[in-house]
């Protein structure tokens, strides 16, 4: 392991540990302090958001992943020029897809995506947006997957961390992410598929106590 590389350690039933990132900052572009290693909250409690305050040892935070989760299942869609790749277990359902090119990715319907609904420039910019892995797309033979950015995580107002770059992900329950390069983790502490964030903070609306930085 590159000893430089920032990690992201999930300590059982605490916090987030990270070691060595350089670029924290909320969604507004405020930019947070981020010393050489930090605890981040993610039973949603804290009262110092986005960092620990030790909450989580009064809510009883569970680690634990639900039954009902949507499973871990990559699919494909093959067009003529692109075929788009979806894994909805670790969706974060942040809207960018839907939002931004609908033709292609529907939010009723099945099939759900459409890969020759729109050019394939369009659909590979759209699906580069994506901040938890659950698309990626083939062009050409090549698989786009990870991208290269700046190592940094991004506390995104009343929703979860979006982390890119490809800080190591240490986990110890097993979790992988779908991209190394970038994820979405839950802060809210509701997810059901933790680590990752699975758009409950929606549902529970789910609000970040530090109003002043969010």
């Amino acid at each position: 392991m590159d000893k430089d590389r920032p990690t992201i350690e999930i300590k059982k039933h605490g916090p987030y540990k990270v070691s060595r990132l350089k670029n924290l900052r909320y969604s507004t572009g405020k930019t947070l302090n981020s010393n050489e290693v930090i605890h981040l909250c993610k039973c949603g409690g804290s009262k110092n958001m986005p960092y620990c305050d030790g909450t989580h040892l009064k809510a009883g935070l569970s680690d634990e992943k639900e039954p009902d989760r949507v499973p871990d299942k990559l699919d494909t869609y093959k067009g003529r020029n692109i075929s788009i790749h979806n894994n909805d277990g670790v969706c974060a359902h942040r809207g960018h897809c839907t939002g931004n090119l609908p033709s292609v990715f529907k939010s009723k319907g099945e099939p759900w995506i459409d890969p020759d609904a729109a050019s394939a420039d369009e659909i590979a910019r759209v699906i580069e947006m994506c901040p938890s892995g659950a698309l990626s797309y083939t062009r050409d033979g090549i698989l786009h997957k990870d991208q290269e950015r700046e190592p940094g995580i991004t506390v995104l107002k009343d929703g979860p961390y979006e982390v890119v770059g490809e800080p190591e992900l240490i986990d110890p329950y097993g979790s992988k992410p779908e991209s190394k390069e970038h994820y979405t983790l839950c802060r809210c502490g509701h997810s059901r598929n933790k680590p990752f964030c699975d758009g409950q903070h929606q549902k529970i609306r789910f609000r970040d106590s530090n109003r002043r930085l969010s």
